[in-house]
């Protein structure tokens, strides 16, 4: 009991209970904290600390930026949650809380849309910047189905070039991606190359426009580090997979290289192994061995998943069909 008092006492402050709301609906900085509040960074940060001290809140340092979210684990957390939805949806103060909060992350998707349309045509180049591209095709392809599936979605297409390599193995495929500039590169290149069973159209990674069980695999090519919220990512993806569809995840494993985040727009400096393992497993997926291709100075990992028949910790787990992974 003395713990639960302790718990509640920590969240009974207006500022606290404000901050508990915010985290609720995404990943957040001090300074964006700070922004929304209208309140010193030092007041703010107290609040937080006193926060994650009662484990209402999880905290996550990536290079010299520190994230708060809501706890996910833990005995507070699901009193987190409780004590976030008790708040009234009419209530004044986190009207204007979330008002302000949605127009940072406009501000952020806008930088991100600026930085995307600006590169659209030298794409390819910027990314082979981090680490050779044939090293993670290669892998990727030793993955992949040997037989090859029906129906592939490439999910953040960019300039297609994941349909470029995995297309010959796919009946059909779709990329997807909100950039225009990205998408008129990505035709012009799939027209070149011949794939004309490969499409590409615009679309919101969180809300795709298929339904359920829509595809056999589906790739997250270098997405997630530039995402608000990856988790839900993941779980679209695993929506609109058929129950033993396939999904590889790649991106770069846990870096410091401030420059990505301050030219590049990333949003995370890389994820560890078991973050992206967890949220497969929340989204109802299997996911199989982690691949880490080191490079110089960043290494890339590719976590290749599957669907399970029924999502949930009692579904059964399927046999793994990746070429090159045990099942």
């Amino acid at each position: 009991m003395d713990d639960l008092l302790a718990t509640l006492k920590a969240a009974a402050e207006p500022t606290r209970l404000r901050l508990l709301a915010l985290c609720a609906h995404g990943e957040l900085t001090v300074t964006e904290l700070t922004q929304i509040l209208g309140q010193s960074q030092p007041r703010v940060s107290r609040h937080l600390k006193l926060l994650c001290d009662a484990g209402l809140l999880d905290r996550f340092r990536e290079g010299t930026f520190a994230f708060f979210r809501l706890a996910e684990k833990g005995p507070s957390a699901e009193l987190a949650r409780v004590l976030v939805d008790a708040i009234p949806a009419s209530d004044p103060t986190q009207a204007l809380d979330l008002e302000r909060l949605e127009a940072i992350k406009r501000g952020r998707s806008e930088s991100a849309a600026t930085y995307f349309r600006e590169n659209a045509a030298r794409w390819d180049e910027i990314r082979s910047l981090h680490i050779a591209e044939r090293e993670v095709e290669a892998a990727l392809l030793r993955l992949f189905p040997d037989a090859g599936v029906e129906s592939l979605l490439d999910i953040g297409t960019g300039t297609g070039r994941m349909l470029e390599v995995l297309g010959p193995r796919a009946q059909r495929a779709t990329g997807v991606d909100q950039s225009r500039e990205m998408l008129a590169v990505a035709r012009t290149k799939l027209e070149g190359a011949g794939l004309r069973h490969c499409h590409v159209r615009q679309a919101d990674l969180y809300q795709l426009p298929f339904p359920g069980g829509s595809f056999d695999a589906a790739i997250i090519h270098q997405v997630l580090h530039f995402t608000e919220t990856p988790a839900d990512a993941v779980a679209e993806a695993a929506r609109v997979l058929r129950p033993g569809g396939a999904l590889l995840i790649v991106d770069f494993a846990p870096h410091t290289l401030e420059t990505l985040r301050e030219e590049h727009a990333h949003r995370r400096l890389g994820f560890a192994e078991e973050e992206v393992a967890g949220w497969c497993r929340q989204a109802g997926l299997s996911c199989g061995p982690v691949v880490h291709l080191p490079g110089d100075p960043l290494t890339v990992s590719i976590w290749p998943a599957i669907r399970l028949a029924a999502a949930g910790p009692s579904a059964s787990t399927p046999a793994l069909s990746f070429s090159g992974v045990p099942s």
